[in-house]
């Protein structure tokens, strides 16, 4: 059965693929009533757990129970997460949603299905789906065509069951480390996470699945780095590093879908902010896809934000910010917008503008077209009534999804010290102990996103629908000569610390300690990391730091593993460990990827996307900070970090040389040139570009993968400016004695800042490149001048340092 009207003899306008796409949704709004013109802004939660554990802000407080069949006479804009609200097998859950869309189709008069959005950020939230690596490792990979294939397979996944829309991925950028949801970032600079989140875009709807930027924009900036507190943050910290990476996502990604924040920035809610909605998002940058609201988000103006009186007044004020769709359920934009409507105090234009961006997003993925079926392809009306004959077909968690959940969760694994302890053999012999909370607890693999800890964890009865081994499964495989010992020391987050002596006393009885520590993700205080899992400072949770001293001062060589959502504070460590590896929630696969790592099965080439800070409580800090924000005389607290963004080791060596600049080798500058501007090695205008280069040699014995950054400082500007920024980067791959020649065009566009105006703008002066292997071990540096006029510029600009590899 089609979605037009083929049975009653003539296909609909909006049904017709001969007309032009503008003329078909034009035809189905004239067609609609008021009624059935929101009944498309809006989405229904069918499928919320009964057992009390929210996996959304308030959620059970504001879902109440719906007549799903009076409900859809008017027709249905989305279903919420028809997969991901409890434990559904994917085959039962692939013939029910079908069946869904089919009473939708039938009940309304224009047979518009819904569109079905489910979460996607660690992989789709299913159960039974593959468990990726968190976002925060999306940035540790330093590797966009990486993380580009893995969104690919993640919405061919969800493409396969029959949904269309995927809330993914997080744009925020990581400004204070205790926010809870730092595992959900890709780290703390905008321009890693522009590159990154592009990729993921770009490979999610390659797949047919709209892709949703979020959250839009301001979220991570909550002061303190409580989880929905307030936002006060200038403007243009607000445009050059918040909004930076939305704005390449739209710009050249173009991603079909945002959703706005929960947050306040300095008073205004993101929801009803018309400036950041419609002002930038679509008039300054052109975006022409939807603005979905953050569950409940519309609410949320009456009842936390407290600028609206009624779910009247929010709805009227969402509405004309631009947020186009109310998610996650019926609420403020049923029969309150309806009231509104009829009292004149919004025009129903309004919400024709928000429906036809609606409709025409149906359009794309073809809910509009006369050929439409339930089921997703492959599948046939038959299929229906047949859950078996589906189930042989479906398969959420394939042999080749895993192999490419192995493939990111190596890449993203951080070697951030070593003394020559790894890599270990693994034919030796050796007495290990494997100590702490990480070792033997899969779901500390797992980030709060995925199935097994968004939902499975209030459902402990059904089993975790994956192969998911734990990290001492994992060493236990890669070591079968190792006589291997295990002892829990301490929980992950309790108080008593009785197993702390014991394992003093087994580590000095073996030859290496492998201390496995960090986090758990969970929901609003369920975990030690996630949405609502928000720190009071950088120190390990319960009594892991008191564990691993006492481990320290053992005599046995101590290799730290770290398994976490965001960079703690790691005490002596540094000073005392063997080694210290790191890994941000790395998924299903992620304890084969630490166990090859410390094998050497694995060279490691993660790279840190967030700063491990060298004490628990100098925080918020970032590398992305001015002179002022880095250590000054002027301030008894130094927050330097131990480990500096951009920092990771591999198993051999590299030497870089040779710096040119447009072609022609050239002297570096100093590192750390001094503010007065330096005779530049070239000139260009501040519409032009140079070719910045070096050599790349493997002066080890093993191949390894290097990762050359490129950062920008601008020395003197009409404005303060951080003290380094990236602005380009690459992987490169060589054998023992090989070298390459990487060269990055710089175009003087990715100078831009927002001047005082508040206009974007390339100013004419002096700028210092650098090559650096992180942010704070820079190898080279060219000086360059700009000269010409002051450049205003827009979206247009030129956003990427493009980099090539020469042989």
């Amino acid at each position: 059965m089609s979605a037009g009207s083929a049975e009653r003899g003539a296909v609909s306008p909006w049904n017709d693929t001969s007309l032009p796409a503008g003329d078909r949704v034009q035809a189905l709004i004239s067609a609609m009533t008021p009624r059935e013109k929101l009944a498309q802004l809006y989405g229904v939660w069918i499928g919320v757990s009964p057992v009390g554990g929210d996996v959304a802000p308030f959620q059970h407080e504001l879902t109440d129970g719906v007549d799903f069949d009076a409900l859809i006479k008017d027709g249905l804009g989305q279903l919420t997460r028809p997969f991901g609200s409890g434990p559904v097998d994917p085959a039962v859950g692939t013939v029910s949603l079908a069946r869904t869309q089919r009473r939708i189709v039938d009940s309304g008069r224009h047979r518009v299905p819904a569109l079905a959005h489910e979460e996607c950020l660690a992989g789709f939230t299913a159960w039974g789906a593959t468990a990726y690596p968190v976002p925060l490792s999306w940035g540790a990979t330093f590797d966009p065509p990486l993380i580009e294939e893995m969104a690919a397979r993640i919405g061919r996944s969800m493409r396969s069951v029959g949904v269309h829309q995927g809330l993914a991925p997080v744009l925020e950028v990581v400004l204070d480390p205790r926010w809870g949801r730092v595992e959900e970032t890709i780290g703390e600079d905008p321009y890693l996470v522009g590159t990154i989140a592009s990729a993921y875009v770009r490979g999610l709807q390659s797949a047919g699945i709209i892709a949703t930027l979020k959250h839009f924009i301001g979220y991570s900036a909550s002061r303190a780095g409580r989880n929905l507190a307030p936002v006060s943050m200038g403007p243009r910290e607000f445009a050059d590093v918040l909004a930076a990476p939305f704005e390449m996502a739209v710009t050249d990604a173009g991603v079909r879908s945002v959703m706005s924040a929960y947050t306040s920035v300095d008073g205004v809610p993101a929801a009803a902010d018309r400036d950041l909605l419609t002002g930038l998002l679509r008039d300054t940058w052109g975006f022409e896809g939807t603005v979905v609201a953050d569950y409940f988000a519309v609410t949320f103006l009456r009842t936390l934000h407290g600028v609206a009186a009624t779910d009247g007044d929010a709805a009227v004020a969402a509405l004309t910010a631009g947020v186009d769709v109310e998610l996650p359920t019926v609420s403020a934009y049923s029969d309150d917008l309806a009231a509104e409507i009829e009292a004149g105090r919004i025009d129903i234009e309004v919400v024709d503008t928000a429906l036809r961006r609606v409709l025409m997003q149906k359009l794309e993925v073809g809910l509009l077209d006369p050929d439409w079926e339930a089921l997703p392809e492959g599948f046939c009306d038959e299929d229906l009534d047949n859950v078996e004959a589906v189930r042989g077909r479906i398969t959420l968690d394939t042999a080749e999804d895993r192999a490419h959940a192995r493939r990111v969760a190596e890449a993203a694994v951080v070697v951030l010290a070593n003394d020559g302890t790894l890599p270990i053999d693994r034919h030796a012999g050796m007495r290990i102990l494997v100590v702490g909370p990480t070792a033997d607890d899969s779901g500390t693999l797992l980030g709060c996103y995925s199935f097994p800890s968004h939902v499975g964890s209030l459902h402990p009865e059904v089993p975790v629908g994956i192969e998911l081994p734990t990290l001492l499964d994992g060493v236990l495989a890669e070591f079968p000569d190792a006589k291997l010992s295990y002892a829990l020391g301490v929980s992950i987050d309790g108080d008593d610390g009785s197993g702390i002596e014991p394992a003093f006393a087994a580590a000095q009885d073996h030859d290496l300690v492998i201390v496995m520590l960090g986090d758990r993700a969970g929901l609003f205080g369920r975990g030690t990391s996630g949405e609502g899992c928000d720190a009071p400072n950088m120190r390990l949770p319960g009594r892991q730091q008191d564990l691993l001293e006492r481990l320290l001062d053992s005599g046995t060589p101590v290799v730290v593993g770290l398994i976490e959502g965001r960079p703690y504070a790691l005490g002596t460590a540094p000073d005392r460990a063997a080694a210290i590896v790191a890994a941000f929630f790395p998924g299903e696969e992620g304890a084969s990827a630490i166990a090859g790592v410390l094998s050497g099965r694995v060279e490691p080439s993660g790279r840190l996307p967030v700063s491990v800070p060298a004490t628990p409580d100098a925080q918020p800090a970032t590398y992305l900070g001015a002179t002022l924000a880095h250590r000054s005389d002027t301030s008894s607290i130094d927050p330097t970090a131990r480990y500096a963004f951009g920092h990771g080791l591999s198993y051999t060596n590299f030497e870089w040389s040779t710096l040119t600049v447009n072609g022609v080798p050239v002297d570096p500058v100093p590192a750390d040139a001094p503010i007065e501007p330096l005779a530049p090695h070239a000139t260009t205008g501040t519409d032009g570009s140079i070719e910045l280069g070096l050599t790349v040699v493997n002066t080890g014995q093993r191949a390894g993968i290097d990762v050359v950054q490129l950062y920008l400082h601008d020395p003197v500007a009409s404005v303060v400016r951080p003290v380094n920024r990236l602005i380009g980067y690459t992987r490169v791959r060589l054998e023992p004695g090989e070298r390459r020649t990487v060269t990055f065009e710089v175009p003087a566009d990715v100078s831009a800042f927002t001047g005082r105006d508040g206009l974007k703008i390339v100013e004419p002066g002096s700028l210092i490149l650098r090559f650096g292997a992180s942010s704070a071990d820079v190898r080279l540096a060219a000086a360059i001048e700009l000269v010409g006029e002051t450049r205003t510029v827009d979206h247009t600009r030129r956003l990427h340092a493009r980099p090539q590899l020469h042989i």
